[in-house]
């Protein structure tokens, strides 16, 4: 009872307010900050060897605008050396 009438004195149901979206953030351009990457570093690797049957023997990250990019050097069965840019926000392969 006492913890009803704490929820309706607040303004609100704690669970509403933990389902509300976080606020944008701004970085001092006034600019959105990037979002966070939704891939790490080792899931974009094991996502590259699973879907080219091929060896990661060099991986690095890079930013293009705001957008984080892995860089992936792979080597397959024949010996042919390739690469594959993983974007890390969506996983696609670009």
């Amino acid at each position: 009872m006492i913890v009803a009438a704490a929820l309706a004195l607040s303004g609100g149901s704690l669970l509403a307010r933990a389902q509300a979206p976080p606020p944008v953030s701004r970085a001092a351009t006034g600019r959105p900050i990037a979002p966070r990457a939704r891939l790490s570093m080792d899931q974009a690797v094991r996502l590259a060897q699973r879907r080219f049957r091929a060896r990661v023997v060099r991986a690095e990250t890079q930013t293009q605008g705001d957008r984080t990019i892995y860089v992936l050097r792979m080597l397959d069965g024949t010996g042919r050396v390739f690469a594959v840019r993983v974007d890390a926000a969506s996983g696609a392969i670009i």
